[in-house]
């Protein structure tokens, strides 16, 4: 990630977060907000998308407990859009009912919380107003979205959230001429299927204790060899969740919707 180039006030000790939607005069904020947390740039249409209310529904997380002239700046962000169901990649995952007509998902586009605000579970909160939306919708089937295989704070709490991780996407981004593979999560709302089965947290209980023990194996293993993932740096070597959505390559094409940072 990026300098952060904004001056941010001190936070105050126990912070009032609220959640609202983007709006036009958080523009600046925004497009400042992406430029220090994400490692390339959105273009101008994309924000002009989110602030105008567009195809892309947004909210925006704000501390009411700032200073003046604080209290309503962005701190956080989710973006997402509606898209239908049976044009989706997980089309063959969602049980279908005709009787409610055109069924859609709704595809988390961008995620970010800035960071002197993290680990206080803005995140988690931002998604939770993503999932309290799509459930409202009669036809939503589901909420869905792509993460990058190494950034596991961020698959953490998607499984933490009841997220499904439904399969592994090889080689799903091409960054700068590098593969690297994706894990696409889905949290199944209104009769789709049923998030997080006692099933499902038998499974998430095995494959930490399957995690924990792979882990100990590799450092007795490795400890004469190099390791083979290379992490993706940003410009100050920290880690990053890079774009989600399409394969494509991110050095020569033009981006409009894709991140994760929590």
């Amino acid at each position: 990630m990026e300098n952060s180039s904004m001056e941010e006030p001190k936070i105050p000790h126990r912070p009032t977060i609220c959640f609202r939607p983007i709006n036009p005069s958080d523009l600046e904020r925004l497009e400042q907000i992406h430029r220090d947390i994400f490692p390339i740039r959105y273009e101008s249409e994309f924000f002009q998308n989110v602030v105008n209310g567009g195809d892309i529904i947004s909210w925006a997380a704000v501390d009411r407990s700032r200073p003046d002239g604080h209290s309503e700046e962005l701190i956080g962000f989710v973006t997402a859009k509606i898209v239908l169901a049976k044009e989706s990649e997980i089309s063959e995952l969602i049980r279908y009912d005709s009787s409610k007509g055109e069924e859609t998902l709704v595809y988390v586009l961008t995620l970010g919380v800035v960071e002197t605000y993290r680990k206080r579970g803005i995140a988690k909160s931002l998604i939770n107003e993503v999932i309290k939306y799509a459930a409202s919708i009669h036809v939503c089937r589901g909420v869905y979205l792509h993460v990058i295989a190494h950034n596991n704070p961020a698959i953490r709490l998607y499984k933490r959230m009841c997220f499904r991780c439904v399969r592994r996407l090889q080689g799903f981004y091409l960054i700068n001429g590098q593969h690297f593979d994706s894990y696409l999560f889905v949290y199944f709302i209104n009769g789709s299927r049923s998030p997080c089965s006692p099933l499902d947290l038998a499974v998430l209980v095995l494959n930490y204790m399957r995690s924990g023990i792979k882990s100990v194996t590799s450092k007795l293993t490795m400890k004469h060899e190099e390791k083979g993932l290379k992490w993706l740096k940003c410009k100050d070597n920290s880690r990053c969740l890079l774009p989600t959505q399409t394969k494509r390559n991110l050095a020569s094409e033009r981006l409009s919707s894709g991140y994760d940072y929590v």
